[in-house]
């Protein structure tokens, strides 16, 4: 059976080469696209578990880019029993480097407290020094900064070289490298070196970096931590804090009459007539947790907690990449399905005989799925080969920018799935020519 349904999908090269192609296009376009999710999901888990220690941030803010908490800080956070050390972070971003305009990927300046941050067990960039040194108290004040390996080789820049960065030069005492592209973007100043090249607050810190004592548990320094600065600081982070200025902005101002616009409209014009209904416990208890979340001025978490923001996302990404997928699977499907109408039609005579000779209907099905089958497995081999290849090619190409990853997983379940489309592609036809009587077969042709 299996030779003769090879006979067959051989025999007319070019319908089989055409279907094969389709299906191709389908699954090199599924291996390709959930290879970003795959590889986006590996480069942040392995970001984050280089990180053990806790990340304080304002709360509401997607990343210490865009936070900010009061300097003032770091002296009460280190003498809350249970923490160990405290590494306050600055960051802006680097727009000009050596005179090129910085779009893509994006580089950011990173202004450590040198001392505090060396006092750290863990650290994610000295740790990951391959040129040169890291940054220690003689480089206070000073323009001296640790740079990216991705950044000193695409400015073509090693150990002892100036660098201008925001119109500012600076000279490259250490290379680190830690293998994903969300670290290796960073350019690392002394943190008075940091406001003197930005405008940045000067009573302001971007985030927290917080190692604890083995005494004390990790849910039990949150607890600490937040309630020593609960009802202080800044409120929570909200997008349209991007459109603030110290000026007047029209957009900002536009953005701000509309959300008083709407809140004005939920008022009513008067006071209910009607008591107030009694607030059942559970819902008071909630109302009271909730108003407790909002007084928290930072939000602390491990950094493998911020794996829980990014897995929301992982799946709305996966949600979008399929709906992208399932176009070219639906193109691949049709074709196959066609392939398989037109190859039927053609020895439907030959099907005739068969029957006529002893072939029962389930026979012709076995015989029309295994050569769809074969089209969808030819398909899939081809799709994944090519798709792994390609993300190995761009990775080679972009390293920088682009961290893609075929898993084993992935490309098994796309042959698999191949393979599948393949034999559901074939029922219709199959079944089309298992209903025909032999002589209404014969007669056919």
């Amino acid at each position: 059976m299996f030779q003769f349904a090879l006979k067959n999908v051989l025999s007319k090269p070019v319908r089989t080469s055409l279907a094969v192609i389709g299906m191709t296009v389908a699954i090199m376009g599924m291996v390709g696209l959930f290879s970003i999710a795959e590889g986006l999901d590996q480069a942040v888990g392995n970001t984050l578990d280089r990180a053990p220690g806790f990340v304080a941030m304002q709360r509401g803010a997607p990343i210490p880019l865009f936070s900010a908490l009061p300097k003032s800080w770091v002296e009460e956070l280190e003498s809350i029993p249970g923490v160990r050390a405290v590494s306050p972070e600055c960051w802006a971003r680097a727009n000009v480097i050596d005179g090129q305009v910085v779009v893509s990927p994006p580089r950011l300046l990173c202004g450590s407290d040198i001392v505090r941050r060396n006092q750290i067990e863990t650290g994610i960039y000295r740790d990951d020094i391959v040129q040169g040194r890291y940054l220690n108290k003689e480089d206070l004040n000073s323009f001296k900064c640790v740079v990216s390996l991705p950044i000193a080789e695409e400015y073509n820049k090693k150990v002892g070289d100036p660098v201008e960065v925001n119109g500012n030069e600076l000279k490259i005492v250490g290379i680190y490298h830690t293998g994903s592209i969300l670290l290796d973007v960073a350019i690392i100043i002394d943190d008075n070196t940091f406001r003197k090249m930005t405008r940045f607050n000067e009573e302001t810190v971007s985030s927290f970096y917080i190692e604890k004592t083995a005494d004390v548990s990790d849910d039990e320094l949150i607890d600490r931590i937040q309630n020593h600065f609960r009802g202080r600081g800044p409120s929570a982070w909200q997008g349209s804090m991007l459109l603030g200025s110290p000026g007047l902005n029209p957009l900002s101002e536009l953005v701000k009459s509309i959300d008083r616009f709407f809140k004005q409209g939920q008022q009513p014009t008067s006071p209910p007539a009607t008591q107030p209904e009694a607030i059942p416990k559970e819902s008071s208890q909630r109302i009271l947790t909730e108003n407790k979340v909002a007084d928290d001025p930072m939000e602390v978490r491990l950094a493998t907690d911020w794996a829980g923001r990014f897995e929301k996302f992982a799946e709305d990404l996966d949600i979008a990449l399929g709906l992208l997928t399932s176009l070219g699977i639906l193109i691949a499907v049709v074709s196959v399905i066609n392939t398989m109408l037109m190859s039927v039609s053609e020895r439907m005579s030959e099907f005739g005989i068969l029957r006529a000779n002893g072939w029962s209907r389930l026979d012709l099905v076995k015989l029309i799925g295994w050569e769809s089958f074969m089209l969808g497995l030819a398909g899939g081999l081809l799709g994944c080969g090519i798709g792994w290849g390609l993300t190995l090619l761009v990775n080679a190409s972009f390293p920088a920018k682009f961290e893609l990853y075929a898993s084993p997983q992935l490309l098994i379940s796309s042959l698999l799935f191949s393979c599948l489309l393949g034999v559901i592609s074939g029922l219709y036809p199959a079944i089309w020519a298992a209903r025909m009587s032999p002589m209404d077969a014969i007669r056919r042709n």
